[in-house]
């Protein structure tokens, strides 16, 4: 029993003294490339393949990847879009506003975290508002009046909504007197 004893006690200091360094290495890594925005972009544009694909759809027979299309504007150029019985058309655009909220998880006190993840719920709002104004609907024919904004991860909903519960309602595009 001592022998077991003393074999496991060397395996978990060999563990914390070697791999523990090399986890949390890892895990730093990916925090700070979580932190550029084309990585970001990327892991969210993955997810929502992910997504579609888990639903059952087939890459393009029900959905294409970023298709491009030109508006009065400018180039428009979604994640995503859907394509419905009878021709119509739903978009989806992958957005990860996610430095606030690594920085709320690094955070090193409450006032800290708070401060971080009201920043966190202003740039959700921010994304969904300027998926809004682009207005994909008027290069990508027929589809409704609105965009589906794909974020990778339900924490980063959850935790914009437990900062300003108001988004929903009105990302919604529902006001108390009814639809906008």
């Amino acid at each position: 029993r001592n022998d077991s004893y003393s074999a496991l006690r060397e395996q978990l200091r060999m563990l914390t003294e070697t791999q523990l360094p090399l986890v949390h290495k890892a895990t730093s890594s990916l925090a700070n490339a979580m932190r550029q925005p084309t990585v970001r972009g990327r892991w969210g544009e993955l997810q929502l393949k992910r997504v579609v694909e888990l639903a059952g759809m087939l890459e393009h027979c029900d959905f294409v990847e970023q298709p491009s299309g030109e508006s009065e504007d400018a180039r428009q150029r979604p994640d995503a879009i859907v394509t419905l019985p009878g021709g119509a058309q739903v978009i989806i655009d992958a957005k990860v506003p996610f430095t606030a909220y690594l920085d709320a998880h690094e955070a090193a006190d409450d006032d800290a975290r708070a401060a971080h993840l009201s920043r966190h719920a202003v740039l959700v709002r921010a994304h969904a508002a300027a998926l809004g104004r682009k207005a994909y609907w008027d290069t990508f024919e027929p589809s409704p009046d609105f965009v589906i904004m794909f974020l990778p991860g339900e924490m980063l909903y959850t935790a914009a909504l437990q900062q300003d519960p108001g988004l929903i309602e009105e990302e919604w595009g529902i006001s108390p007197e009814g639809r906008k």
